[in-house]
């Protein structure tokens, strides 16, 4: 009867993160080290996550990836870097203990399967969630610890962000060589738990160092109408930036600005910060609020973009009872509904960074080392 074939192999998740004080270019575009520092917030995989499984075996002949069930290009340039790196950092630990047991040779390929349980179109920083996730899979994989953020912003900037949870600052750092252009975690998830993140599918250096500040002082103090006015004035200038430059970088579409517009009706109907709106780089709307505020708010969404036919699911992720609005609210606030313009809204919260999944059951790779028939 033939051996068993020696397989090795390893499943995580990581979370997407949404940045309140965006990240507004690169001073080196290879290691991807930015002009300004940033920070963003870890949303709960409960709801969103991407999960990676990687295997390792002496019997694959080449490197090889798959992204969403589609077989994908390991040679891209960012993915071969983070590779790379790794196994240099694996190198690196098997020589400094001498009594390891026999390694995995690092001269196996690797199979690396990866899965997102949101559409990569959302608008959502997919690429962040999938670097994170990749770096933390084969570091387990690797038998690698400590500071790993560097690797996997070579992937993608904000994926060093990914892997934390909570609240996280991206240092932009001064060294040369990016070695302090790290992530750091400013608040873990459960220091603001009454924070909610609701995602509505459908920029530069002078000022972001005090914004920085002022976001980090007012996510210590949980001050939201501090963190909502920030979060709101900087996507503004993100882009207004993006349509500054020529020609013209257009994120935001109608319905984006339909959105922007609802926020400030509700914020001054209450007469303070109650929502706070960001754009990353698409149209979809990402709102802050607290849960207090949550049912309201939803209503507010569903009068003003009233769901054509999936009404049941037009709330995905936590749930939220439905709330009756006042007639003053909603003479005030929801001017001229447009049906259908929101396919739905997902409800989330802030959530920790990459986990483990240590459930064989749940590998994305079978014993052949190839993606796992999915349901």
């Amino acid at each position: 009867m033939a051996e068993e074939k020696p397989l090795t192999v390893v499943t995580c998740t990581a979370p997407v993160n949404i940045a309140v004080i965006k990240y507004w270019g690169k001073r080196d575009e290879e290691l991807i080290l930015p002009i300004n520092s940033s920070l963003s917030v870890t949303l709960h995989q409960d709801q969103l996550k991407t999960t990676t499984t990687a295997a390792i075996s002496r019997d694959f002949k080449e490197d090889r990836l798959w992204l969403n069930g589609e077989e994908a290009d390991v040679g891209h340039p960012r993915l071969q870097s983070c590779l790379r790196e790794m196994r240099r950092l694996a190198r690196k630990r098997r020589g400094g203990s001498a009594g390891a047991a026999a390694p995995l040779s690092l001269a196996y390929k690797v199979h690396v399967a990866s899965v997102n349980n949101f559409p990569t179109a959302a608008g959502l920083a997919s690429s962040a969630a999938g670097y994170a996730c990749l770096v933390h899979t084969l570091a387990r994989l690797y038998g690698v610890e400590g500071e790993l953020s560097e690797v996997a912003r070579q992937g993608s900037g904000s994926a060093c962000r990914s892997m934390l949870g909570g609240f996280v600052q991206w240092l932009m750092g001064e060294r040369p060589d990016g070695k302090d252009s790290i992530a750091q975690q400013v608040a873990p998830e459960t220091h603001w738990p009454e924070l909610r993140v609701l995602i509505l599918v459908h920029r530069a250096e002078a000022v972001v160092p005090e914004r920085m500040a002022q976001m980090i002082q007012f996510i210590q103090q949980r001050d939201f109408e501090g963190f909502g006015q920030l979060t709101m004035k900087d996507s503004n200038q993100f882009h207004a930036t993006c349509l500054d430059t020529f020609p013209p970088i257009f994120y935001l579409n109608d319905v984006s600005r339909r959105i922007i517009a609802l926020a400030h009706r509700f914020n001054a109907h209450h007469g303070k910060t109650k929502v706070a709106y960001t754009f990353d780089a698409g149209p979809n709307a990402v709102v802050f609020t607290l849960a207090d505020t949550v049912e309201e708010f939803v209503e507010v969404v569903k009068c003003s973009f009233p769901p054509e036919s999936n009404g049941d699911q037009f709330l995905k992720g936590l749930p939220a009872r439905p709330a009756s609005l006042s007639k003053e609210l909603l003479s005030a606030v929801v001017l001229e509904p447009v049906p259908g313009a929101i396919r739905y809204i997902l409800l989330t919260k802030p959530g920790p960074g990459p986990q483990p999944l240590d459930d064989p059951n749940l590998h994305l790779l079978g014993a052949d080392g190839l993606p796992c028939p999915r349901a």
